[in-house]
């Protein structure tokens, strides 16, 4: 009976040897082979690799970039899903497995990841991280969330020469349109591109070009949705009136859109002038009931008016609309604070440093 036991035990670890050595071997064809650029031979090694060793992180790192350079998109969202299992903080494999689900068109499931690696951080990367800059960028606008759509595309306006894809995400923007680019509308491109453009350079900071494309704009499409908005919003800095005449203009042209009511709205909370703020904020959230930021213009301005209650409310909606928002919490902390709520107010500071962070 000891005899057959050590025959087993040795038969074993003679087994194990072999499979080490058979793993090894493979580990070093897969990555000679991408190396040399033959990337359907190390697919082939990588697969066998993971399967002698399913928990071998490196194998299924390099099977997902080398099947996402190929362009088989599906396979290899599926390989860094098990990387992730084995690396969860990877910041750069959740915004490869997001390009890959952007381009499959699971638009919800890419935006979400491509946001957790902005969370994580990318890392080194530079052409990977202003890949999903832009692709989460786009997203956003497609959702209609502008605002957290402003960030991105003014990192990548201040850090890239003018392209066509960056210009027209801009123009979406800038006009409020929500389509992914290579959605737009229909005889709508010149618009958005000459939009793009004014916003390029406004984001960007060059200025004086920027006024020069918004006037050239102004004057090219006089009666298009969004032009007027658009310029209004470019002015709020340096002239508010000129801003807010750009603004009703806007509503004259345009009178189902929420923004350019939005926009007096927080103007006029700028200048204390609560009821005025009150009145365009109820405008702006009867033309979008939805829209987070109607919501938050419309409580604030209740609370600076003292109706502490009817404001927060609004408030909450705000946050209810659009959870990851920094500055929605801010506005409920502060509304809190001021009906005394401490325990409430400290709970929405900690939420708003938590995601400016």
């Amino acid at each position: 009976m000891v005899l057959v036991l050590v025959i087993l035990v040795a038969l074993s670890s003679a087994a194990t040897s072999a499979r080490a050595q058979t793993f090894d071997a493979l580990a070093r064809t897969a990555a000679e082979a991408r190396e040399a650029g033959r990337l359907d031979a190390a697919v082939a090694a990588y697969r066998r690799g993971v399967g002698l060793r399913p928990a071998w992180d490196e194998g299924w790192w390099y099977l997902a970039t080398v099947l996402y350079e190929q362009g088989k998109d599906a396979e290899a969202r599926d390989a860094f899903t098990r990387f992730l299992a084995l690396k969860p903080d990877t910041g750069g494999a959740f915004a490869l497995r997001g390009l890959c689900e952007f381009r499959l068109e699971q638009y919800d499931r890419a935006l979400a990841d491509l946001r957790k690696a902005q969370t994580l951080g990318i890392g080194g990367n530079v052409e990977l991280t202003r890949s999903a800059w832009y692709h989460t960028a786009i997203l956003l606008l497609r959702d209609g969330q502008f605002e957290l759509a402003v960030e991105p595309l003014t990192m990548l306006a201040r850090s890239e020469t003018e392209n066509e894809p960056l210009v027209d995400a801009i123009g979406l923007l800038v006009l409020r349109l929500p389509f992914l680019p290579s959605e737009r509308p229909a005889g709508k491109s010149d618009l958005i591109t000459a939009a793009g453009r004014a916003g390029y350079s406004w984001f960007g900071r060059a200025g004086v070009e920027a006024g020069a494309r918004f006037r050239a704009l102004i004057d090219r499409y006089p009666d298009a949705p969004g032009v007027h908005y658009a310029y209004g919003v470019f002015l709020l800095s340096s002239d508010s009136d000129a801003a807010l005449a750009e603004f009703r203009r806007e509503i004259a042209v345009n009178p189902s859109s929420a923004y350019p009511h939005l926009e007096i709205a927080f103007e006029m909370l700028r200048r204390g002038d609560g009821r005025t703020a009150e009145a365009s904020a109820k405008s702006a959230v009867q033309l979008e009931p939805h829209l987070p930021t109607a919501r938050v213009a419309l409580g604030r301005a209740l609370v600076e008016a003292g109706e502490l209650e009817a404001g927060i409310r609004e408030l909450q909606t705000a946050v209810k609309l659009a959870p990851e928002s920094p500055e929605m919490h801010f506005a409920l902390a502060n509304a809190y604070a001021r009906a005394g709520r401490k325990a409430d107010a400290a709970r929405e500071r900690e939420i708003f440093l938590k995601l400016k962070k």
